[in-house]
């Protein structure tokens, strides 16, 4: 069953046991941004939340802000180079391999948006105003310049759609 690209699918962040660092550097991550931080107790959850994301963040050698714009259900199977923009935006359900970076562009303001259930390959970089349409799939160590609609899958550097929504 395809993951939805609209609800969020809480499981695939929950921490189950063992050695899950890029589940723990979201939860550090959502504990930051959960409201109620407010007061003595509040302010104190706040500063644990960032000493765990500081923590965690070393440990995956991801390179994602406290503030970041992530809806649930995030994947990170290999953290290790994930670099997201404070201005970007991370739909529901999305996958992101390793090395992936959501950034800008010199003379380009904007950043990546990420629709929802986006699967990113391994090496990709999305820089600039782009948006990535739900179910797109970017190939490994594309370089996404441009705007990819809904259901498409491009590959390449400059990326180029290669397939679109209900092509065989």
């Amino acid at each position: 069953m395809t993951p939805s690209a609209q609800d969020p699918d809480w499981s695939r962040e929950a921490c189950t046991g063992g050695w899950q660092p890029s589940r723990r550097l979201l939860r550090s991550l959502r504990a930051y941004q959960r409201p109620g931080t407010a007061g003595f107790a509040g302010g104190l959850r706040r500063r644990l939340a960032v000493l765990h994301h500081r923590f965690w963040s070393a440990v995956t050698g991801a390179d994602i802000p406290l503030n970041a714009q992530i809806a649930g259900g995030l994947l990170l199977p290999h953290p290790n180079g994930v670099v997201i923009h404070p201005d970007a935006v991370v739909g529901p359900n999305c996958l992101l391999f390793q090395q992936v970076t959501l950034g800008t562009t010199a003379g380009r303001s904007g950043a990546p948006r990420l629709g929802g259930h986006v699967d990113v390959g391994a090496g990709a970089k999305l820089l600039g105003p782009v948006s990535i349409g739900d179910h797109a799939v970017i190939g490994a160590n594309a370089v996404v310049l441009s705007d990819i609609p809904a259901g498409a899958v491009a590959v390449g550097s400059p990326a180029r759609v290669i397939k679109q929504k209900g092509e065989t």
